[in-house]
């Protein structure tokens, strides 16, 4: 496309997304997605939760002709979205099993008929002969026309991801089965490297333009809990209580689990006046339906769900979500814990867990029943990555290091690590009006014990580890222990009964295995067992010992054991340890000798844990305020809450979430502002022609009527 018609291009995009969406400019890598696919090129966009994936589809849909497709796999996200566009002057629809065949026919009727500009569709639909015709003629010479083929949650094509879906790999058959191939674009949230290539493969993506904009959320504080299960309970109830007035995810890994801390928190918030839903396959679909309407809608602003809850809601006020086991996988953890805080304003992500947590995650992945689209070498391979998947959440949660800079350093995030990656002012966001510029606190550590000292200076100030204290310990000895104990019987046994071994405990498992009557027996006697695990865990993270997969794994060498095993290179007890390090190729015994003497340290947390305070909407007001020179009348605060019950009034009367009508930071930009006209109201952020046609009125007379008063 030649310079002069990309350039005109591109401002007619802004126009579009000033028109429909109340925008003025695009956020970092939306520019350059739209850029590409309005050019013609296929795109792969990695981009996370909340930072506007959908606007980089949305936008060159509503200026193609034709029909544009959403393939995706989220039936809330379709409705959601529809309704969102449709609120915003725009002519959607989707195509579900929520519709009856009467209503799919009525749909895909008005279609072929030019009723919409864009589609979403399940991608199971692809493969059913009725869309695959209405399709092919609309992509035919003459016909409709089908620009542009979007699949949002892109990473589930991959089985190196956490959500693999069969359903996906029939997306580059149903795009070559189009009489002229559309323009492929592909968006995901959370995707490694190797899923990157893996999605770009398998959807048969041409030189497409990639846009990895950054793992990031610095709105999010992350917090981690080692806690034993009735503990958790307390914990959430406190946390949910102090924060009653705000709206909130708990998520559960049974069913049983949801039920029973719904009804504890409801006990809990019911005196307060706060309503509590539940959410799982178990229940009635329609009893499902309303308990998700009224938590979008915040009749019920705390819900406790399994992790088939939030995927597709775009509720943006979500200011805290609470994991009451761990998840699967980092991917899986960091989309949940992402729906938190989707507005740009600061939220809290806490995750529970404890070892019974990653017991029962194995045991699930041992016990579930094989895919039948898969072989039985796509089956092992596909259960062989889950446990990796696991492997790495687990060690998440037993890092002492930033979690931020961790979740990061997974997804191949080259800001992680960079000095002040998350603690440097962050500029306003065009699309939000928010400001994270001080929102973060400065992250500090207390080495050995005594004075502070700045924590590792690529910390981030916003995670539980980087506000906690710690103190070093030296347990060189005890970990040199475990070490050769391990060598002399490597791959035999688990953590817990090396632990127990070391410690010379006398019970049942230890004496069955005549570990009572073995070397090392009781070596670690003054170390509490719980203390010998934590050491294991340690060394396991840091290479030196292994752990198999499955639901029983045991502890073997890592490719760093020969370090530690360096100064009993001579005892007969672990002469089998070092051939087996030589035959992995992990053994210089030379270097391992003439190296540095082996130590080995840990961190135990010496202080209660680090809360972040969540800034309430009206706490960002009046910092936003500070910075505004314009003279105030009254009190922002009271306008922000007087504007907040009349969207609510709106949204009210038209059956709809409130944050379709507007969402707090376009509140609060009408607060700042004070608009007096339909010229000044279009200037505010989010406010699109459509609603200013819509709501101007009401909103100008609200603001005139508030500044007459005082």
């Amino acid at each position: 496309m030649p310079e002069g018609t990309r350039d005109a291009v591109f401002v007619q995009a802004l126009e579009t997304l000033k028109r429909y969406f109340g925008y003025t400019s695009f956020r970092p890598g939306q520019d350059r997605m739209v850029e590409a696919i309005l050019s013609g090129r296929d795109a792969l966009g990695v981009m996370p939760t909340g930072a506007g994936k959908s606007i980089c589809y949305q936008v060159p849909a509503l200026m193609l002709a034709g029909i544009t497709l959403v393939v995706s796999p989220l039936v809330s996200l379709m409705a959601d979205q529809v309704r969102s566009l449709k609120a915003a002057g725009a002519r959607p629809a989707y195509l579900n099993s929520t519709l009856t065949l009467g209503q799919q026919n009525t749909v895909l009727k008005r279609a072929s008929e030019g009723w919409y500009q864009i589609m979403y569709v399940a991608p199971e639909r692809l493969s059913d002969p009725r869309f695959l015709d209405f399709a092919r003629r609309a992509a035919a010479p003459g016909g409709l026309g089908v620009p542009l083929v979007a699949v949002d949650e892109a990473h589930c094509v991959s089985q190196w991801g956490q959500d693999f879906r069969p359903a996906y790999l029939a997306i580059s058959d149903f795009v070559s089965a189009l009489p002229q191939r559309p323009v492929l674009a592909a968006f995901t949230a959370t995707a490694t490297e190797r899923v990157r290539a893996d999605i770009s493969a398998m959807l048969g993506l041409r030189a497409p333009e990639t846009v990895v904009t950054g793992f990031d959320r610095t709105n999010l504080f992350f917090g981690i809990e080692e806690l034993g299960d009735k503990a958790k309970l307390v914990r959430i109830r406190d946390y949910v209580l102090e924060h009653a007035q705000e709206s909130g995810i708990v998520y559960c890994s049974t069913r049983k689990a949801v039920d029973e801390l719904a009804a504890e928190l409801g006990r809990a918030l019911g005196p307060v006046g706060v309503r509590v839903g539940r959410y799982h396959a178990g229940m009635a679909p329609e009893e499902r339906r309303q308990a998700q309407e009224a938590f979008i809608c915040d009749d019920m602003p705390v819900i406790v769900a399994t992790n088939a809850f939030g995927m597709g809601i775009d509720k943006p006020n979500v200011r805290y979500v609470i994991h009451h086991n761990v998840p699967e996988s980092i991917e899986a953890y960091y989309q949940e814990a992402g729906r938190a805080g989707r507005d740009g304003d600061p939220a809290s992500c806490l995750l529970l867990w404890n070892g019974n947590d990653f017991r029962i995650r194995r045991f699930l992945i041992d016990q579930e029943r094989d895919d039948d689209a898969l072989d039985q070498e796509q089956r092992e391979q596909a259960r062989s990555n889950r446990f990796r998947l696991l492997g790495q959440m687990e060690g998440y949660c037993k890092t002492t290091g930033c979690l931020r800079e961790y979740i990061l350093r997974y997804f191949g995030d080259e800001a992680a690590g960079s000095p002040g990656h998350a603690t440097e002012p962050v500029p306003v966001d065009p699309q939000t009006d928010v400001s994270m510029a001080a929102v973060l606190p400065a992250a500090r550590v207390r080495a050995g014990g005594t004075s502070d000292a700045v924590a590792a200076s690529h910390g981030c100030g916003n995670c539980s580890n980087c506000l906690t204290s710690f103190e070093v310990e030296d347990v060189t000895d005890a970990a040199r222990a475990v070490v050769r104990f391990v060598a002399a019987r490597p791959a035999r046994f688990g953590k817990t009964v090396i632990a127990d071994a070391l410690h010379g405990a006398d019970n049942e498992r230890v004496r069955s295995y005549h570990l009572d009557e073995a070397g090392g027996y009781g070596e670690l006697a003054q170390v509490p067992a719980a203390r010998v695990r934590e050491i294991i865990d340690q060394l396991v993270g840091r290479g030196y010992l292994s752990i198999s997969q499955g639901q029983y794994p045991v502890v073997g060498l890592g490719p760093r054991a020969a370090e530690a095993l360096a100064d009993c290179a001579d005892d007969p007890s672990v002469a089998g340890a070092w051939a087996e390090l030589a035959a992995a190729g992990n053994l210089d015994a030379g270097a391992a000798r003439e190296g540095e003497p082996f130590t080995f340290t840990i961190k135990r947390r010496a202080s209660k844990r680090a809360t972040g305070r969540v800034r309430r909407a009206v706490d960002l007001l009046r910092e936003e305020a500070a910075l505004d020179a314009r003279p105030r009348i009254g009190d922002d605060a009271e306008l922000f809450e007087r504007l907040r019950l009349l969207r609510r009034e709106l949204a009210d009367e038209r059956h709809v979430p409130a944050y379709v009508v507007c969402n707090d930071a376009t509140l609060r930009g009408l607060t700042r502002r004070r608009p007096h006209s339909y010229d000044e109201l279009l200037e505010v952020s989010g406010i699109g022609e459509r609603k200013a046609q819509e709501y101007g009125e009401v909103l100008l007379d609200a603001i005139a009527q508030f500044e007459a008063e005082h």
